[in-house]
């Protein structure tokens, strides 16, 4: 609707990008913010382009964004804090890795898609097809934050203006950045140093004393859908267990 309304012509598909085969239709960009939670992911795909087999939809999605990216295309998806710690995805996260410069991960702040999806934490990924990492840099816009709430305290570019900065003219991530130690919002990360914690990508350093002001804590609401994103990680990786107990129970 929104590329209509802005006069963009769309080549829109119904269907179900995860569960249905690859199109084989490639592109030079690619910007998503899949479906969160774990509603209607019951089983992993059946798909010969996963290389992971995972029930994680939003693991599923980067999987099938680094397979539509032409090579030199380049990608930025939306995904919630347990798509960077959860079983499966430091598995993702290595082949992407491979395959990809995943150059930068920018931690929202709290309450940024008040109020649709409160109290869900969330990130953004940005990587170009065709080149292995080598490091990840990674922007803190969420640490010693007010959280984003609909009326006091909205959304605005304000928010992003100092990663801006830091991110640098060059959409695939290569302009000349500064890494700003363990004081600052934005460091850079080697892949050796990824590849110690088996790639799971939940790096923070700055102390959040926001969470220690009784005034500055998130509403009831919102600890209580982070602990339903963080249940729904666990029940994922009770699935792959499961699934693996009974593949093994067959041979």
């Amino acid at each position: 609707m929104n590329l209509f309304l802005h006069g963009l012509e769309a080549r829109i598909y119904l269907g179900d990008t995860i569960y249905e085969p690859n199109r084989g239709e490639l592109y030079n960009c690619v910007l998503t913010n899949p479906p969160f939670g774990t509603k209607g992911a019951n089983q992993a795909p059946e798909r010969d382009d996963f290389t992971i087999e995972t029930s994680n939809k939003q693991l599923n999605f980067v999987q099938h964004v680094m397979n539509i990216l032409k090579p030199g295309g380049r990608a930025a998806i939306v995904l919630p804090d347990n798509c960077l710690f959860e079983n499966k995805a430091g598995e993702v996260f290595e082949i992407l890795m491979q395959d990809c410069n995943l150059h930068t991960i920018l931690r929202l702040p709290r309450g940024t898609f008040t109020p649709y999806s409160q109290g869900v934490k969330a990130n953004v990924i940005f990587f170009q097809k065709g080149a292995k990492t080598e490091d990840v840099w990674i922007f803190d816009a969420r640490s010693n934050v007010p959280g984003i709430t609909k009326k006091d305290r909205p959304l605005s570019p304000k928010h992003f203006e100092e990663f801006e900065k830091c991110y640098g003219k060059d959409p695939n991530g290569q302009s000349k950045r500064k890494d700003l130690g363990e004081e600052g919002r934005f460091r850079k990360f080697h892949v050796d140093e990824i590849k110690e914690r088996n790639f799971k990508l939940d790096i923070t350093w700055l102390k959040d004393d926001s969470l220690e002001d009784s005034d500055g804590l998130p509403e009831p609401q919102d600890l209580a859908s982070e602990a339903i994103t963080e249940l729904e990680a666990m029940v994922d990786d009770l699935r792959d267990i499961i699934q693996l107990i009974e593949i093994n129970g067959e041979e």
